[in-house]
């Protein structure tokens, strides 16, 4: 059989061009952000909250220090995690080994109301799971491909859509959660699909046939064989390359992470999130239509894996399937779909554990006048307040529908060097940040609380996301493009260090948002966030003519 993608015959079938198993570990990584990102966008408001709210009124300093810490830390430890894949376990066996320790990490976290240890036993846990399994996954996706295939560009960025499918979701839900039910419901629901993640990656792993295996065990006529040769001119050439992009990236992450803190923090105390009649009525029907269509989406994503790889791994297919029955069911309840207290009409009577509830017809009427936006009188909406976490989730919302147009861009005659692509990012982000700058200019020094317009949030996260779509996906292609065959594990956990420095100058820098403000004002404050990226980018545009000869003939 003349085979277009390495891994197994099964392999071989496609979905929207790319083999089958690109959309196993499509799925496997978006559980495991979810995950990730679910439990980020509560993490500081959980820290900073009060005790009477079940937080730890934690100093937002203090709190955006630890946050730094924990995001740079789990893209330190993806260092080790490449080197153990590459020399010991295999990228499979790695990634299985790291989603089943975050899955126990998010469990611990939910027990932080029995003990506070938990909460630090379950951080230190994310941190060593996501060492072995965020540089390995990425390096079994480029290596389901043949060399120079064209396509590869395209699968990460189809792969970086599963990324954020799970970030939307998991910032949506487990934020939904966590601020209206309580924070170990939020940090609990990231462990449940987690795991589903892990068990549906594991049932399926040997459609990749050799790629990702232990060292010893992989196929000698495979393009993805090791070798013991030494690095040559062009491969260290190459290697500078990455590097280059790498240090590129640490000014972007500095940036980009501070949705989870700083600008976390903003959304929260400085922004007008209680809307009204006619905005209520709109937020509700937005939240409503940006929450189904993303769902549907993927769901015809997951039928199509279903048809080309169910009857050989129908146990996987079952975990998956599980975890998508259960997600629609916490989506409906969240937008109302579900009556909201049918949780209490079961737990509050033993009687009704086996009953179907009944409901007058006057709490559909209700339902519709409060939930779906078929009411049209505004002044009949019910008052409505955005969670904090919600703002989150527009930088998912926009790659899910973005992601398709700039996987075709870099696809086509207009497609620009790795440079320049890194240079456009980080000057949208630059720009990004003025929105917040300009937008910041009416609040006063030093204030506490504000309340200015969500739309200069809403213009940070999309210039934020085309940023994002010229950096990362586009940096994972490069690495897995650029990098020897043989230390591809060890590049992607370099690659993954930048964003270790990154996050936690991004948490101490975030941490000095009040001193800042008090001098400077808020808007002195993301106007350093302006300015720094803009400058990177316009460094990374003058080198473009270096970096691509350094690279040798690599697009």
């Amino acid at each position: 059989m003349d085979r277009i993608f390495n891994g197994s015959d099964l392999n071989q079938k496609t979905i929207f061009d790319h083999p089958s198993g690109l959309f196993v570990l499509f799925f496997t990584e978006m559980w495991e952000r979810f995950s990730y990102y679910g439990m980020r966008a509560i993490l500081v408001l959980f820290l900073t909250s009060s005790i009477m709210n079940e937080g730890w009124a934690w100093e937002r300093e203090d709190a955006l220090i630890l946050y730094g810490w924990y995001t740079g830390l789990v893209y330190f430890t993806p260092l080790i995690g490449g080197v153990v894949a590459d020399k010991y376990l295999g990228y499979r066996n790695a990634t299985v080994l790291g989603a089943l320790i975050m899955a126990l990490g998010h469990g611990s976290l939910a027990l932080e109301g029995i003990e506070q240890n938990f909460f630090y036993l379950g951080l230190a846990l994310l941190i060593i799971g996501n060492g072995l399994f965020k540089p390995n996954i990425s390096s079994i996706v480029g290596q389901l491909y043949k060399d120079n295939d064209p396509r590869k560009d395209g699968a990460y960025t189809i792969f970086y859509m599963g990324i954020n499918a799970g970030a939307f979701l998991g910032i949506l839900l487990c934020g939904y959660l966590g601020e209206n039910i309580g924070w170990h419901w939020g940090f609990g629901l990231a462990g449940i699909f987690m795991f589903f993640g892990m068990l549906q990656f594991y049932f399926a792993q040997s459609i990749f046939g050799y790629v990702g295996l232990k060292p010893e065990k992989k196929d000698e006529k495979s393009s993805v064989i090791k070798t013991n040769k030494k690095i040559t001119s062009i491969e260290w050439d190459r290697i500078h390359v990455i590097l280059v992009f790498s240090a590129a990236t640490i000014f972007f992450w500095w940036a980009f992470e501070q949705a989870g803190g700083s600008m976390t923090i903003f959304a929260n105390d400085y922004t007008e999130r209680n809307l009204t009649g006619e905005s209520s009525l709109i937020f509700k029907t937005v939240n409503t239509i940006i929450t189904i269509i993303p769902m549907i989406i993927i769901t015809y994503v997951l039928i199509r894996l279903f048809k080309n790889i169910f009857q050989k791994y129908m146990l996987s297919n079952i975990f998956l399937g599980t975890s998508f029955v259960i997600i629609w069911a916490i989506v409906l309840f969240m937008l109302g779909f579900i009556p909201q207290n049918l949780i209490e009409y079961y737990t509050s009577n033993p009687k009704n554990h086996w009953a179907v509830p009944v409901y007058e017809k006057s709490y559909y009427f209700e339902f519709f006048k409060n939930y779906v936006p078929f009411e049209l009188n505004a002044n009949s909406v019910s008052d409505t307040e955005i969670p904090a976490s919600w703002f989150s989730v527009l930088n998912s919302l926009f790659i899910i529908l973005l992601a398709p147009v700039f996987s075709k861009i870099w696809a086509s005659k207009y497609n620009p060097s790795g440079p320049i692509k890194f240079s456009i990012g980080l000057i949208l982000l630059g720009l990004g940040f003025a929105f917040l700058s300009y937008g910041s200019m009416s609040i006063p020094f030093g204030a506490k609380t504000a309340s200015v317009s969500i739309f200069w949030l809403v213009f940070a996260y999309l210039f934020h996301t085309l940023g994002e779509l010229c950096v990362s996906p586009v940096g994972l292609s490069y690495v897995s493009k650029l990098a020897p065959v043989r230390l591809i594990g060890l590049m992607f956990g370099f690659w993954l260090l930048s964003s270790f420095f990154a996050n936690l100058l991004g948490g101490f820098t975030g941490s000095f948002i009040d001193k800042v403000s008090a001098s400077s004002g808020l808007s002195g404050f993301f106007l350093i966030f302006t300015i720094i990226p803009i400058v990177a980018g316009i460094i990374m545009f003058l080198l473009d003519g270096f970096l691509k000869k350094k690279m040798h003939g690599i697009k």
